[in-house]
C-alpha cells in the first residue's frame, strides 16, 4: 500500500450579518464567516489537506476567488470536487483528524452533525472523521472573535496493484 499524508489550513474573519457554516453545517451565530464562497473554514482546511497529500497544489488555485462561478458558492460542492480528484488518482481516505479553533459559538455540540456530513461526501465512516473544537483562551484576532481558523490532517492510501 502507498500512504500520503495531507495538513490544511484556513481562516477566515467574522462579521455580523453572515451565515455561519462549519463543517457543513449552518451554526446559529450572530456572525459569520466571510469568504468569496460560504467560508467555511473546516471543509477548505480539509479540502487543502487533500489536495496537499496528492500534490494538487490548493483550494485557491482549484477554486480561485476571481472566479463568479464560485461565489457564494456552497463548500460541501467544493468538497465533493476534491474527492473526485482523489478518486481520479485512484486514493481511498483513511481519515481525517480536524480542529476547529473559535471563541465563539460554541462548537462541540455540532460536532456529531459536521462528522455525518462529512463522512457522507466522502463515503467513509464517520469514526474515521474526527473533529475537535478549542478556543484562543481569548487571545489574538480569534479570542476578539474577529475569526475562525480550522486546521486538518489527512491520511490517504491506494491498494498496490
Amino acid at each position: 500500500m502507498k500512504y500520503r499524508i495531507g495538513f490544511g489550513y484556513d481562516v477566515h474573519p467574522l462579521a455580523e450579518g453572515r451565515t455561519l457554516w462549519l463543517g457543513g453545517v449552518q451554526i446559529p451565530h450572530k456572525k459569520g464567516c466571510v469568504g468569496h464562497s460560504d467560508a467555511d473554514v473546516l471543509l477548505h482546511a480539509i479540502c487543502d489537506a487533500l489536495l496537499g497529500a496528492l500534490n494538487l497544489r490548493d483550494i485557491g488555485y482549484h477554486f480561485p476567488n476571481t472566479n463568479p462561478e464560485y461565489a457564494g458558492i456552497d463548500s460541501k460542492k467544493l468538497l465533493q470536487k476534491v474527492f473526485q480528484l482523489v478518486q481520479i488518482k485512484g486514493y481511498k481516505i483513511g481519515n481525517i483528524d480536524a480542529t476547529l479553533c473559535a471563541e465563539k459559538p460554541k462548537i462541540n455540540p455540532y460536532i456529531p452533525s459536521m462528522q455525518h456530513t462529512i463522512a457522507e461526501i466522502l463515503q467513509v465512516s464517520v469514526e474515521d472523521i474526527s473533529i475537535k473544537a478549542t478556543t484562543n483562551e481569548k487571545l489574538g484576532f480569534i479570542g476578539r472573535e474577529e475569526g475562525i481558523t480550522a486546521y486538518a490532517v489527512v491520511l490517504v492510501y491506494k491498494q498496490d496493484i
